[in-house]
């Protein structure tokens, strides 16, 4: 049966994991025959395949609450922890107002457990909660004051998700006990992200990136660099594997253990995305590092499979390795940190690899010699061994994490009891 739900988010539609979450839901909630309003800050949303999903770009002032501090067109993010009540409580109604002219509908989904919880409760309808972590961990764990807010919202939510078991642990930590928890991992789109022929995808990557809008002196961070597909061309015209980052530069990510493990290494690395660590990253980086800026899903679906390895060197807890499972669906062979999501990743990977290689699929937090070994081993193998474990990977992502299992394990505990 099809339902009108309306998909609250306060961000855009690409750039973090959030983002990124927001938009696959709204694109496979729409696909199932859905009837799905997304309102969030999504200046283009034109720019996105959402299946037919509206989007609605509420009026919501200036100023605009966030985690760590980026840059927002026509907004001035400010840290939540440092906005004041009356600017908080004029968000929130700011943001319910909007959904309330969008009603009647069947379900609010509503990310982020500040200000997604405040948000949903004010609009007056039937609400759920995705909590993604970033929340918990820069803001909410700061302050007690937001902690109760959190809880006391939340108790008003039909459920509240969560990505990984890591993520239930540090929500009761900061928040309390919350009733009517469910744990349902993040998704990958496993038809765009999948395995192709190295000709093929550095053809589709460099069409790709021959599309991209000019971005002089690489002024806007939020755009890939200026003349990638050059770049592109020639990095990969050269002979040797290949090393995947992508994700936000910032140095809880932990780009900085991956750039020195590279350090005697015969591999080249591929750093893809943005962040106010990206001028400390390539100071440091070797000569064999190429920095793109940041890619967008079209770009990354080609770049995946050009890399032997992906590696996830996040030193900060992670609500879920999506990167790990993309570059597993996508062929590339993921390697993370073990840690938090991270490790839950890990070990639904290694329970399709062969016993002796399991342990090719993570490396001591923060450990870089460790991290060294491992892409060693891993590059080591026989093509026909690399294969078999991109296979192994694969199968694992399929099994566990598409986005359309996901989206509809999502609707499942809100359906009505039969």
């Amino acid at each position: 049966m099809s339902v009108r739900i309306l998909l609250w988010h306060g961000y855009l539609l690409s750039g973090t994991g959030s983002n990124i979450y927001t938009q696959a839901l709204a694109r496979e909630w729409s696909r199932a025959g859905h009837e799905v309003v997304v309102v969030c800050q999504e200046p283009h949303p034109e720019h996105f395949d959402l299946a037919g999903a509206e989007v609605i770009r509420p009026d919501i002032g200036r100023l605009l609450p966030v985690f760590v501090v980026d840059r927002y067109e026509g907004l001035e993010p400010r840290l939540l922890i440092d906005m004041t009540l009356d600017e908080r409580d004029r968000y929130v109604e700011a943001n319910a107002r909007a959904l309330r002219e969008l009603l009647p509908a069947d379900l609010v989904f509503a990310n982020h457990v500040l200000l997604g919880a405040p948000v949903g409760a004010a609009s007056g309808a039937r609400f759920a909660v995705k909590a993604h972590g970033s929340e918990l961990e820069y803001a909410i764990r700061r302050s007690p004051e937001l902690a109760e807010w959190g809880r006391q919202t939340l108790t008003r939510a039909e459920a509240v998700f969560v990505g990984s078991g890591h993520i239930r642990e540090v929500l009761e930590d900061v928040v309390g006990h919350v009733d009517r928890v469910y744990e349902v991992p993040p998704g990958v789109d496993v038809n765009d992200f999948a395995p192709a022929l190295r000709p093929e995808a550095l053809s589709r990557l460099l069409e790709e990136a021959r599309r991209d809008r000019p971005n002089p002196a690489n002024a806007n961070e939020r755009l890939p660099d200026d003349g990638n597909a050059e770049r592109l061309e020639q990095f990969f015209g050269e002979d040797g594997p290949v090393i995947l980052y992508f994700g936000k530069l910032l140095y809880n990510k932990g780009v900085h253990v991956l750039l020195e493990a590279l350090r005697g290494l015969e591999a080249r690395a591929l750093v893809v995305g943005f962040g106010d660590y990206r001028d400390e990253l390539e100071a440091i980086a070797p000569p064999n590092v190429l920095f793109t800026g940041p890619f967008e899903h079209r770009h990354l679906v080609h770049a995946v499979p050009l890399a032997d390895v992906t590696v996830v060197p996040s030193i900060f807890p992670e609500a879920f390795g999506m990167v790990a499972a993309e570059a597993a669906a996508g062929g590339s062979l993921p390697l993370v940190a073990r840690h938090s999501g991270l490790a839950e990743v890990a070990a639904g990977l290694e329970s399709e690899y062969p016993l002796e290689h399991r342990g090719l699929v993570s490396f001591e937090t923060g450990n870089t010699l460790d991290l060294a070994d491992k892409l060693r081993r891993l590059l080591a193998l026989s093509p026909g061994e690399r294969l078999r474990l991109a296979q192994a990977a694969r199968h694992a992502v399929v099994e566990r994490w598409s986005w359309a299992s996901v989206a509809e394990r999502l609707l499942d505990p809100l359906r009505p009891a039969a």
